[in-house]
């Protein structure tokens, strides 16, 4: 079968290899995608918070797909897909000695192409969530990365209306040229209106929907409307309107307050139901970091419409990937006044004390008025050292920076030495998208914190601490909400494996600082 032939190829090309990066379960893996291509059987495999940092993993599953006699798609990201072509695929070809052929691009190369074709996740959603006929049903497919396949969907599935689109309805009905633009001026005067917020997004209000609505039963009729507009008028729920589609849509806008321009979005709120008909056209292999404590990962599949797989999920190795994990028990409340003051303090603190220690200093501030003042501060102090969210670093310095900007920047930063993480990455009720799905969960009597926010959470804090288990560095954990909340077990638990510090002190930042804390 070829999962023993993965197995022992695999196995041979392992041993061969001197100074080859070692992961425990690259077998397991290789057989497991192999059984899922010869039986077709969908399966959903999380490797872990660091293998997934590190990509090690992905070894196993290419040997799979070069090996197995038949066609194969492979989704990941362009970055993976380079780092696939330059070094997995050609280094595993060469030891297989398979001439599988290997394609790249977003539609699938002709009917009698028996390779491997890499496509990007946008692509590959778009010929799924569409009518075009870009990939044929039937070809497993191997989606790498999904720790990120909600947000790929979403953006996937987000519907703009841009500044450009109203010049576009003028033109096509110029009879109602002065009522569009009344329309628009009105529209722009009540989004500016909304309270300068961080994100400079918010949800669409009645007032503001009632003027859209308006607007359509003056152009119901006209013929010439272009496209984009009636999907729009389409989905806005209102009296006079269609009936809005059965998954519920969030509406919100975007403003660019000194250009005085906005532009208008859409979305569903639920994947579930638009997704489910997906799963069923291929078999999938879904691989993923550290998606949910369970193995089966319960919330993430019924989100995505994901059913009958086959879960695995990987331990972490206890003895090497342990941090040093600093949570101060009696640091004021993140919503509470004290807590600004507080925390600059405590972080002036672990900068000196870990000044002199060789490395990189991380600061993760999800507050973006606090990133900025963070940032400031510390430059005063230790110059041009400390930087706001930019990847041209001191060798020592100092990076301050957000949740999603370190997400997509570690991979090319040396692993820090300090981690000081503000507050846990809960979305923000602030962000009106955020608010929009509490308020969904809300109507429908769901949690929305267990379903919602904490499993967010969780998945971003344990791929945030990735790179500091490379050197058993330290993570300074600034939020008191772990230890005076009954969800902090939850917290500790997926940071494992860890061993905690109840002191500060400059020891633990030298050389031996490993032992003198052990």
């Amino acid at each position: 079968m070829i999962e023993a032939e993965v197995h022992l190829s695999l196995h041979n090309f392992l041993r061969s290899q001197a100074g080859f990066p070692s992961w425990p379960h690259h077998l397991t893996m290789a057989r497991l995608v192999a059984r899922a291509l010869r039986l077709g059987r969908s399966a959903l495999i999380q490797v872990g918070a660091v293998c997934g940092y590190q990509g090690r993993y992905r070894t196993s599953f290419i040997a799979s797909a070069l090996m197995w006699h038949g066609p194969v798609i492979i989704v990941a990201t362009e970055t993976v897909q380079q780092l696939l072509l330059r070094v997995e695929i050609p280094r595993l070809q060469q030891w297989l000695q398979v001439n599988k052929p290997i394609r790249t691009g977003d539609v699938w190369p002709n009917p009698e192409f028996q390779g491997i074709l890499l496509t990007s996740p946008e692509a590959w959603l778009k010929g799924q969530l569409t009518s075009a006929d870009n990939f044929p049903q039937g070809i497993p497919t191997i989606i790498d990365g999904v720790d990120d396949l909600e947000d790929w969907v979403r953006d996937q599935l987000t519907r703009d209306i841009q500044p450009q689109d109203w010049d576009q309805l003028i033109l096509a009905c110029p009879e109602q040229a002065e009522t569009i633009r009344a329309a628009r001026i009105e529209l722009t005067s009540e989004l500016f209106k909304h309270p300068a917020n961080p994100y400079e997004c918010y949800l669409i209000s009645q007032s503001e929907t009632d003027i859209l609505t308006k607007l359509y039963t003056v152009l119901e009729s006209a013929s010439g409307v272009p496209e984009v507009w009636q999907q729009f008028w389409q989905q806005l729920p209102s009296e006079q309107n269609h009936p809005p589609s059965s998954s519920p849509l969030l509406f919100w806008a975007t403003i660019a307050r000194r250009q005085g321009l906005f532009s208008l979005h859409y979305a569903p709120i639920e994947l579930g139901e638009i997704l489910a008909p997906i799963w069923q056209r291929q078999p999938v292999v879904l691989i993923g970091s550290a998606l949910e404590p369970e193995t089966e990962a319960p919330l993430f599949q019924e989100r995505l419409g994901l059913d009958d797989l086959t879960c695995l999920k990987f331990a972490s190795d206890s003895q090497s990937e342990a941090i040093q994990l600093y949570i101060p028990y009696k640091l004021p409340l993140p919503n509470t006044p004290e807590f600004q003051a507080a925390f600059i303090h405590k972080v002036r603190t672990l900068v000196c004390l870990s000044a002199t220690a060789p490395g990189l200093t991380v600061l993760l501030v999800g507050d973006v008025p606090l990133k900025a003042q963070v940032g400031a501060i510390l430059a005063s102090e230790f110059g041009s050292r400390v930087q706001v969210e930019k990847t041209c670093l001191d060798e020592n310095g100092i990076l301050v920076s957000g949740w999603e900007f370190w997400r997509e920047h570690q991979a090319v930063l040396p692993a820090p030495q300090l981690l000081v993480i503000a507050t846990l990455p809960l979305p923000s009720l602030e962000h009106p998208l955020v608010a929009g799905r509490v308020a969904h969960y809300k109507r429908s009597h769901q949690d929305w914190f267990r379903l919602f926010l904490l499993p967010t959470a969780l998945n971003e804090l344990q791929r945030a601490v990735a790179p500091v288990r490379e050197n058993q560095g330290i993570v300074a954990l600034l939020d008191s909400r772990v230890v005076n909340r009954s969800y902090g077990s939850q917290i500790l638990n997926v940071l494992s494996p860890l061993a905690r510090l109840n002191y500060l002190d400059p020891s633990l930042f030298a050389p031996s600082g490993e032992e003198n804390s052990a």
